[in-house]
Parts: structure tokens; sequence; C-alpha cells
């Protein structure tokens, strides 16, 4: 079986969730099948990458998308299947599927009608972004979605489709490169007073991530708690001055809030995450939330959003705490999130428990090994 690969991301240029579960799963399918893996960007060693076209360079974004994803079409002609990740590389499985008479296979990373606030970044690239979507998802012969709440979401937000070609196939989490780290350089390099606790986000400004939501609850943190923001890459200007006017206002207030605004290698952010006595996890939608799984793996207790996926990885009251999001009761959601950061980084005996168990949840039930197996199995169904 030869199966190709459609992807946005893929290393050294990833920068979210989907990017490292295509990273991890790709590794793992090798040893089982033979694997293409084509990608948007520079040239790689270990994949077949697409470059805009230069007569689109100034065009709107999502019409750059397509334009690589017909090109990619173009080469999948050997593939026995194809499998596509995320809006940005669907219609380019969705191609494959009618060019070349394949399966297409997609996995749901995220949908854009539960991801309104991009058209704050695309404009009417949204409305393009959300027909190829729709479009692929509905022709797919397979949707694989990475958590129990992401197969509801796929199911509402798509009822045209049959729930018997939507199985559920957990994301994975490589627990020899996420794991505690008792190294303190990275901590002393960015400031980090290693005599109080602190909270730890990583991600991408995005309102997504709720980056606002954990800012204001953080006005309400415990003072001996220090605040690390490891958090770039705003998708609009507005949105980064948003958070900058915020993360002034909080500093202005307190001590202890240290913004690192690079997107940091994983060995920093290893150990970055080894030390804090809390990861939160503000998010107001995620499929399945692969960070709080980095985090765990880590020891690190989470508290988190009970959105999407997220009740799926962190078990309350035992891996960490979740919280309720509810977008009309949003003082509600930050008060809480407040309460629960400072329940657990000023008990550090329940924060070294919470993260014991989460270590052990992350290296029992979220292999890419088992991950791979299962979805070599979901290809097999469909040939």
């Amino acid at each position: 079986m030869r199966a190709s690969i459609l992807t946005r991301e893929y290393p050294p240029e990833v920068y979210g969730g989907a990017g490292v579960h295509v990273t991890f799963l790709a590794h793992e399918l090798r040893k089982l099948i033979d694997v293409d893996v084509l990608c948007f960007g520079a040239e790689r060693p270990d994949a077949t990458s697409f470059r805009t076209p230069e007569s689109l360079a100034d065009a709107n974004f999502s019409l750059q998308t397509l334009a690589v994803d017909l090109e990619m079409a173009a080469a999948t002609g050997t593939a026995d299947l194809v499998h596509s990740h995320t809006w940005y590389a669907n219609m380019a499985g969705h191609f494959s599927k009618l060019l070349h008479d394949v399966p297409h296979v997609i996995t749901a990373h995220s949908l854009e009608p539960r991801r309104p606030w991009k058209a704050e970044q695309l404009g009417g690239g949204y409305r393009v972004s959300s027909w190829a979507e729709k479009t692929a998802y509905e022709a797919a012969d397979l949707v694989i979605a990475v958590s129990n709440g992401m197969r509801e979401d796929v199911l509402d937000c798509y009822p045209n489709l049959d729930p018997a070609k939507l199985p559920v196939i957990y994301n994975g989490i490589d627990t020899e490169r996420y794991f505690h780290d008792g190294a303190v350089d990275v901590l002393e390099r960015y400031g980090v007073d290693q005599s109080r606790p602190y909270v730890i986000f990583v991600g991408r400004i995005t309102r997504q991530k709720g980056v606002p939501h954990l800012l204001q609850a953080a006005r309400a943190f415990d003072p001996e708690i220090q605040i690390v923001l490891c958090a770039g890459a705003p998708d609009t200007p507005e949105l980064g001055a948003e958070v900058r006017s915020a993360v002034d206002h909080l500093t202005s207030t307190r001590s202890g809030v240290i913004w690192i605004e690079e997107m940091l290698p994983v060995e920093q952010v290893r150990q970055l995450l080894s030390h804090a006595a809390v990861f939160v996890c503000p998010s107001v939608y995620e499929p399945l939330g692969i960070v709080n799984l980095e985090a765990m793996a880590c020891e690190t207790a989470v508290v988190a959003s009970a959105v999407g996926g997220i009740p799926e990885v962190v078990v309350d009251g035992t891996t960490g705490l979740l919280v309720p999001y509810d977008e009309n009761r949003i003082a509600e959601f930050e008060a809480q999130l407040a309460s629960g950061v400072n329940r657990v980084a000023l008990d550090s005996a329940l924060a070294d428990q919470m993260g014991r168990a989460g270590r052990d949840r992350a290296v029992n039930d979220f292999g890419w090994d088992a991950v791979a197996r299962q979805t070599v199995e979901a290809y097999q169904s469909v040939l």
C-alpha cells in the first residue's frame, strides 16, 4: 500500500498541533506501509514540497492554498490512497480522488464552522476555506476524528456525512521527546524565579487558544504565582495588539510576568513545562488539545477549559482540573480558571500527584505506534 499524506505543515515548518500530528504519524506509518508526504513551503529531504505560484503571490491566501492543492493533486498519481490534513490540503485530497480514482481519507483536526474568528484573518477567503472543507468532507471516503468530541462536531457541522465513515483515532504523544527535564538553564535564561511557582501557557496567539481570557483570569492569580507565556505568531495585528495591551496591564499590576514571544524549540519548551506547577489551556475550541498531552508527558498538572476533546485527555481531578466554558458567561469562566490555577499551583503535593498521573496516562494511552496501526486499519477499510 502506498499512501500520500497531504499537509500544509511538515518539519521544519510546524506551527500547530496538526503539524505535530502529521510529523509523528508519517514517521510511524513508514514502518508499516509506503508513504509519500506532500507539503507546502521549502524543500525537504523526506517530502515533496510545493510553493505558491508567482502569479498568485499577491492573491488572498485561500486562493494561494487552492493553487498549491492543484499542484499536489497532480503529483499523487502513484498513490493507492490520499490522506489530507486540515482545510489547507483537503482540496488536494478531493482533487486527487476525482482525478486518480483513489480513496480520500481526511483527519479532522479542526473545523472552519467552529472558527468564525478566521474571517478576521482571511476576509472573504474564509468563505472559500469553508467551501473547500465542506466539499472535501462530504465527498471523502473516511473522516477520522481525533476525539469523540471532534466526531460530534463533524456530524453537527456536516450532517450529510455517514456516521459509519467517522472513526475516532486519538492524537498521540512522543513520550521519549516529552518527559520531565530536570535542567534549569532555560528558566535562568528567561528570568524565571525558581523559588516561586509558575503557570505556563504554550501556543499561538489565536482566538481559538483563549489567550485574552487567560490574561484576564491572571489578574486573580495569587501574587506568589508567576505567569510564563510562550505565545507568538498572532493571527492578526489587531489580536497581537490586544494581547500586548493585556500583558502590559498585567505587568503593571504584579511581578513575575514573563512573555516569550518566539516559538521555542522542543528542548526549551520541555524544560519550561517540566518545572511549571500548572500548564493552563484556556482554549475556547480544541478538537483534542495535543499540547495538554505534551504537558502531561512532562509530569505537569493541567488546568484546562472543558471544550472539544480536552475532557478525553485531561481527567478532571486526576491529571488536572477542567473548567466549564460558556461563551455567554465569560466572566464566570475566567474566574473559575483563576480559581483552578490557584488551587493547584499553591498545593505542590497536589500538583506533583496530578503530574505523575498525567505522565502515566500519556505513556499508556497515547502512543504514536498505536495511532499508526489504527490508521492503517482505517486505510484498509476503504481500499
